[in-house]
């Protein structure tokens, strides 16, 4: 089984949120998931947005992939633990 790790689309037509979740990569985008990794609120001002990085590097280090727009919100936490 391949694990990704992506977002979860959550809440109305027009007042999304978003859910990290690791997911096999045969499941739809918003099915079932194995974790919940972190959540993120486009709408929100300032940190909008909240990550288990440990449970994400765990979940990489057992081969996950992951996404484009994920691996950015880590970058960003990543620089906000440094300060």
């Amino acid at each position: 089984m391949s694990v990704k790790i992506r977002m979860r689309r959550m809440g109305a037509k027009n007042d999304m949120s978003f859910r990290v979740v690791a997911t096999s990569s045969r499941s739809p985008r918003d099915g079932r998931y194995l974790e919940l990794l972190g959540w993120y609120d486009p709408e929100m001002k300032g940190d909008n947005f909240g990550l288990k990085l440990d449970r994400i590097d765990h979940w990489k280090s057992k081969g996950a992939i992951i996404s484009d727009t994920v691996l950015s919100l880590i970058k960003k936490a990543k620089k906000a633990a440094k300060k």
